[in-house]
């Protein structure tokens, strides 16, 4: 397992593809401004479908700080690209099927132990109430999430990583440690 991130590290560059743009440079997207940074598991997961809603609607509460939002996922540009459009989200969607840069920021899966904790279970549940419905199985089923806040001088300010699968931190909770 890789070493998890700490406060004052820097936080790694890496190239990636969104849904509808490919070979990203994460430095140049943060343009110097601080940044929030997400790993979820992948877009067919109900749970993470609901935390990408979470973000969207609370998505102000970055931008009116000047900080960019990046949400990760295990799912490829084809899979988000054929059920959402570019201006379905105000942040970037990360794709990475392959989990490179899960790897590099030592976001790791769980086990299945954490997998089943009783908290994931309640947020599939609140998830599935709420409307949201499984879709295409993509990834590392047991991922773990991850939040990092980062600066504008790429260090870490801030670093969470989650327990079980439903473990992200509150978008209030991000915004206030940029």
């Amino acid at each position: 397992m890789k070493v998890q991130l700490t406060l004052e590290d820097t936080a790694p560059d890496f190239r990636f593809d969104a849904p509808w743009k490919q070979g990203l440079q994460f430095y140049r997207q943060i343009e110097g401004k601080p940044a929030v940074l997400v790993f979820l598991r992948y877009l067919g997961c109900p749970v993470c479908q609901m935390e990408m809603a979470n973000f969207k609607n609370s998505f102000n509460l970055f931008k009116n700080k000047g900080a960019g939002l990046f949400v990760a996922i295990q799912s490829p540009p084809s899979t988000v690209a054929r059920v959402t459009g570019p201006k379905d989200w105000p942040f970037t969607i990360i794709c990475d099927p392959e989990s490179k840069i899960f790897k590099l920021y030592g976001v790791e899966p769980g086990g299945i132990i954490k997998y089943l904790h009783p908290a994931g279970l309640i947020a599939a549940v609140k998830a599935t109430v709420k409307g949201y419905r499984h879709g295409k199985f993509e990834g590392r089923e047991t991922q773990l999430p991850a939040a990092f806040v980062i600066s504008s001088e790429k260090k870490i300010r801030f670093a969470y990583y989650g327990k079980t699968l439903s473990d992200v931190p509150a978008p209030s909770t991000l915004a206030a440690n940029i």
